[in-house]
């Protein structure tokens, strides 16, 4: 019996690749939450580079927990882990509210210990939402998915530094976009694995064209340790505080909501559908790698989207390259100057790779839709609504600015807004009091039909798909 794609292991080399480029896709993901609540307690750039080599670290064992696993933990999908951006602004305010700075990290390991403890017991339970995400659902949360991420993709190409005079320039604009007119190129005129490998390449080629430019600094290689293994509580022994452990605890519950639309999105696209059983074990490996992250100085861990796009781009479904992508992350983590490599690559570089992997998730999205049956009114106001209120936090990100810091952590997620505005309106709409004639459909009238209906009457419905 031929083994389904994503159990498929492939030759060493073409696994090794491939996982790398799993790596590259995410790299700047990883680091950019320790390097900000780094900074934010004020650690010196050691301190910083082993707090970022940590958090490496743990994505790798993560990602090992998702893509292997054992017993009845990990989907077992080409499914990367890493730090969760969400946690950042609730990690930043627990820095501003402690008063001696050396107490905020054992405190955010205290708070991310318990969320996870409290998220893996609660994964079966979270689970059973699975039955409330039809494709209409599905195909509109994949669609945010992609459409969230792109922003991240734009920022990327415009520089490393917001502040900095020269961001948004030509030159790094003109690096994007000659990145992401290699990876078309080399996706239409070459074929097999270096067809499947062309993100890569991209970032390689795009990397040597910064070299005149004077963007690619290679400091980070010559200053980096060749070995630093990240030693169990090096910031000290975990600190429980209420006030940081209920604000982990609702980050803990956004991550589970997007990790359950992630784990849902890949399983349309390896064709290996994403049921109930999947979905909490895939959870519980997201939930005991945060609970875990901690031990070994990382943050709070949750499903990376951006592979997602990857995975739809080049059609390799195995998880064992993941698998092998999360080695690469263990390896970082253990030597800093590996984990160096992949931070030479330009900000805009990665970002002109980054328009092609996160487009390609919203065009995930759009294809799930299609099936989704929007020849029904219902459906076409479910999808309308969600995609508008999951949009809201990218083109107006201060919508929310008077509410609560708390309740800003779940509303400036698109995605988690737009997830459930797509389940409770598929709820009133497609099953509270639902009756036959919601299902109805009229077909559309040729010319001249409709006055010949006005003269007979209304014909029977058609019922829709």
């Amino acid at each position: 019996m031929t083994a389904h794609p994503v159990d498929e292991k492939l030759p060493a080399l073409k696994m090794a690749t491939t996982g790398l480029q799993h790596v590259a896709a995410m790299y700047a993901g990883v680091v950019a939450p320790p390097l900000i609540v780094g900074a934010a307690v004020g650690l010196s750039p050691t301190e910083l580079t082993f707090l970022t080599g940590a958090c490496l670290f743990t994505a790798g064992l993560a990602t090992f927990l998702q893509t292997l696993g054992f017993w009845k933990i990990g989907a077992r999908l080409p499914f990367v882990n890493g730090v969760t951006f969400a946690g950042v602004a609730p990690m930043t305010a627990v820095v501003a509210s402690t008063k001696d700075r050396s107490d905020a990290l054992p405190i955010i390991f205290g708070a991310v210990m318990v969320a996870g403890v409290l998220g893996f017991v609660a994964a079966p339970f979270f689970s059973k939402a699975v039955r409330f995400f039809p494709p209409v659902v599905t195909g509109t949360v994949i669609t945010l998915i992609g459409v969230s991420l792109l922003p991240v993709a734009f920022g990327w190409a415009q520089g490393p530094d917001p502040a900095a005079h020269d961001y948004g320039s030509p030159t790094y604009l003109g690096l994007a976009a000659a990145t992401l007119v290699l990876v078309l190129l080399l996706r239409r005129f070459t074929r097999g694995f270096v067809k499947q490998i062309a993100v890569l390449l991209g970032l390689v080629i795009g990397t040597l064209v910064a070299i005149p430019f004077g963007v690619t600094d290679f400091g980070p290689v010559t200053d980096a340790d060749v070995v630093g293994f990240p030693t169990p509580f090096h910031f000290g022994a975990p600190q429980f505080q209420l006030a940081a452990i209920l604000s982990l605890c609702v980050v803990m519950v956004v991550s589970m909501t997007e990790s359950t639309a992630d784990m849902l999105a890949l399983g349309e696209i390896v064709e290996r559908p994403a049921d109930e059983r999947t979905i909490a074990a895939g959870l519980r490996a997201d939930t005991l790698g945060s609970a875990l992250s901690p031990l070994f100085n990382g943050f709070m861990c949750s499903a990376f989207a951006q592979n997602i796009g990857l995975v739809a781009m080049t059609r390799i479904r195995s998880r064992y390259v993941v698998a092998t992508g999360g080695g690469f992350l263990v390896l970082m983590g253990l030597c800093p100057m590996a984990a160096s490599l992949i931070a030479v690559v330009p900000r805009p570089v990665l970002g002109g790779a980054g328009v092609v992997l996160f487009g390609s998730v919203a065009a995930s999205g759009i294809q799930t839709l299609v099936r989704a049956g929007l020849e029904k009114d219902n459906n076409v106001l479910i999808v309308a609504v969600s995609l508008a209120v999951g949009i809201i936090p990218i083109t107006a990100p201060d919508f929310y600015h008077a509410f609560p810091q708390t309740a800003r952590i779940v509303l400036d997620s698109g995605i988690s807004t737009g997830c459930v505005a797509a389940v409770l309106l598929n709820l009133v709409f497609n099953h509270l009091g639902r009756n036959r004639d919601d299902d109805e459909v009229t077909a559309p009238m040729e010319p001249g039909e409709e006055i010949a209906d006005r003269r007979t009457g209304p014909g029977p419905a058609v019922v829709g798909a």
